[in-house]
This record gives C-alpha cells, structure tokens and sequence, in this order.
C-alpha cells in the first residue's frame, strides 16, 4: 500500500519540496541575494552582470544543501571566493555567512506574509505511514524547518526532526553528505538499509546513496527525473500520492 520494500520501517522525508512547496520561494529567495550581490559586485569591479540561473545553479549549487555550503558552491562555480565570517554574521556582511543569513531575512520575510500549505499527496501520505506503523522523521538543511512544519500544520505527523539547527549543534555535515539522514534514522531507531528516504533535490538523493538507505525515493517536481536517477533514487514519483497507487518511474 505505500510503495515500499517490506524491510522498510522508516521514512525520513525531506521538507521543502517534498512535503511542503517552499522549495519555490527557497528559489526566489536565493535569486533575488544572489543577483543583488553579482549586480553590486560588477559595479563595483566593470565586470559584467551574469544573474543567477534559477534552473540549472540552483539545482547543481544550492538545492538541498545548508546556507553556507550553497553559498559557498556557487559562488565557487563563479571563481567567487569570500570569507567564512561567522553563522551569526549580519545579512549586511560580505561574507559566506552574511550572504546565507540575507537570503534567510527575504525567505522568512515571504512566508510570514504568504504562509505555506503542505502538498496534499504528501499530506495523504504521511497518514498512511503513521496508519501502517512505519517511523517517520523529517530532514531538512533548513534552520527554519520546525516553523515551517508547524505552520503546514504536519507536525504531529513526525517524530523527529534533523535539521539546519540540529546539524550545526551536533556537527553533522550537510547533504549531499548523508550524515542527517543517517542521524534521523539513528533517532527512530533504525538501520539505513530498513529506512527510506524522500527527497527533490540532487543533493538530496545523493545523500540517500551515500548512506546505504534502503529506498530512495526521488521526487520530481521540476522535470529532473532523470538526474534524480543519476544522482542516486531508486525511483522517482511527481507526488507522493503515487506511491500510494503504485505508480513510480
């Protein structure tokens, strides 16, 4: 009835894009401190003004990934390279910091003006898996992961939760490392090859390979099946409702 192998006992689903559609102001947010900064940075030194793809540099640089470590690839990608600073930096600071802490003011800024509404194949899903008795965590690079999921209103729905806050506190890496995934499923109580995961980004899936989980689940909601494949999924739905009809690429 879920999709999933019989061994599976846990689901570790990512949040913005997976359960929630943030991922699309994410990628607003991203844009907009991005291009403000590209267009400032070539005043200032003649260059010229390239803006952020928020197709193909998002997805490649800074989906899935932790503030800083998308801050850090793309500009990377650009032969852009800035001091670390420090997490708590100003969003003023031209830093690796201050930039991820400027997208964060924008983003937070637009959800408490817009709110955010769960996907309701995701919704239906997470009932089942809580009908069936299977474990259920949520993983995210976000740090604002617990507010998003209360105000989806899905929180009673999870278990636990590994996030931006979390990963800083216990030192974990960031996907595609899948040192947060594998620390989720250490939180239910699970080994990696009994758990699965559920995740948009290619980062994402990445992880979910890395860490020998049992299913990855890719779930395409921008038409990059076949680089979720690439990247590590066992099989990829457009909704998780599929899975729950049985129908997954």
């Amino acid at each position: 009835m879920l999709g999933l192998p019989e061994n599976v006992r846990a689901c570790l689903f990512d949040l913005d894009g997976v359960l929630t559609p943030t991922a699309k102001v994410h990628k607003a947010a991203w844009e907009e401190t991005f291009n403000a900064f590209l267009r400032r940075r070539a005043e200032e030194t003649g260059e010229q003004f390239v803006p952020f793809d928020s197709g193909r540099e998002y997805n490649v640089y800074v989906d899935g990934k932790a503030r800083a470590d998308g801050v850090r690839s793309f500009l990377g990608s650009r032969g852009i390279t800035l001091p670390e600073g420090d997490p708590d930096d100003p969003d003023s600071a031209d830093t690796v910091n201050g930039v991820g802490n400027r997208k964060n003011t924008m983003l937070l800024a637009v959800l408490r003006e817009r709110g955010v509404d769960p996907y309701e194949g995701s919704v239906a899903y997470l009932r089942a898996v809580e009908r069936a008795g299977v474990r259920r965590a949520v993983v995210s690079a976000s740090a604002n992961c617990a507010e998003v999921v209360k105000a989806a209103g899905i929180d009673q729905f999870l278990e636990a939760r590994v996030d931006g806050v979390v990963a800083r506190r216990e030192g974990l890496r960031g996907k595609p490392h899948p040192d947060t995934f594998l620390a989720a499923a250490d939180k239910l109580g699970v080994q990696p090859g009994d758990a699965a995961v559920f995740e948009d980004a290619l980062a994402g899936v990445e992880a979910g390979r890395e860490g020998g989980f049992g299913l990855v689940v890719g779930v395409d909601r921008v038409g990059q099946s076949e680089s979720l494949h690439e990247h590590g999924a066992h099989i990829v739905v457009r909704d998780l409702a599929e899975l729950l009809d049985g129908a997954s690429e």
